[in-house]
C-alpha cells in the first residue's frame, strides 16, 4: 500500500500558458518513499544519488504536458482507479463545495482514494512517457488525501480535496479516458 504523504506538494496546480504547472517540496525523510513509490508504478529506475542527499532539495517545477498534441493512451486499471477516485469526490462534492463536510467525513474519503492509488500503481502499465506523466497526478492524489485525513497540520482536510479534484481535472485534461466522468464544481 502507498505510504500516507509520499509527496507534500507546498502549491497547488496552476496553469501557465495551457499547461499545469506543479510544484513539489521533497523532505529527506519522505525521500525512500518517493522512490519506492517511483519504482513501483514506472518499474523504471532513478538515479540513484537523487535518494541519498542529505539535504532538502527545494521545489522542483513539473509540468504536464500533451504527448505531441495528443493525449496520453490509458489501460483498464488506470481507468478504474481514476473512475473510482471521482465517483468517490462526486458522492461529497456538494458538502465539500459548501463547505459543510465534517473533518471526520474526510477520513474515509482519503482512505478510498489511497485504495484506488494502491490498485492503480499495481496494476498499471503505461509506457514510460505517460508514466512520468501520471506520476505528477498520483503526487497530487496522495498529497491531497494525505490532507483529508488530516496527517498535514498546515493543510485542511477541505484543502486536499482541492487538490484532488485539481489532480481529477489534470486527469481529464492529459490522458484519453473516454469513460471518464468529471467533478462538476
Amino acid at each position: 500500500m502507498i505510504a500516507d504523504s509520499i509527496l507534500p506538494y507546498h502549491h497547488p496546480i496552476h496553469t501557465e500558458n495551457g499547461r499545469f504547472k506543479m510544484s513539489i517540496k521533497l523532505s529527506t525523510a519522505i525521500i525512500p518513499f518517493t522512490l519506492a513509490a517511483a519504482l513501483a508504478v514506472s518499474g523504471a529506475g532513478l538515479a540513484a544519488d537523487t535518494a541519498v542527499h542529505d539535504h532538502d532539495h527545494g521545489d522542483v517545477p513539473f509540468e504536464l504536458q500533451l504527448n505531441d498534441g495528443e493525449k496520453w493512451a490509458i489501460d483498464a486499471p488506470l481507468a478504474k482507479a481514476m473512475g473510482d477516485i471521482s465517483l468517490v469526490m462526486r458522492g461529497s462534492i456538494d458538502a465539500i463545495h459548501e463547505d459543510q463536510l465534517p473533518t471526520t467525513e474526510y477520513v474515509p474519503l482519503a482512505r478510498q482514494i489511497n485504495d484506488s492509488v494502491a490498485y492503480m500503481v499495481a496494476n498499471c502499465e503505461l509506457p514510460p512517457e505517460a508514466d512520468a506523466q501520471l506520476h505528477m497526478i498520483i503526487a497530487q492524489l496522495v498529497t491531497g488525501a494525505d490532507k483529508m485525513a488530516g496527517n498535514n497540520v498546515d493543510a485542511t482536510p477541505r484543502g486536499g480535496a482541492v487538490q484532488v479534484l485539481g489532480a481529477l481535472e489534470a486527469y481529464e485534461r492529459y490522458f484519453d479516458d473516454p469513460d471518464f466522468v468529471a467533478v462538476i464544481h
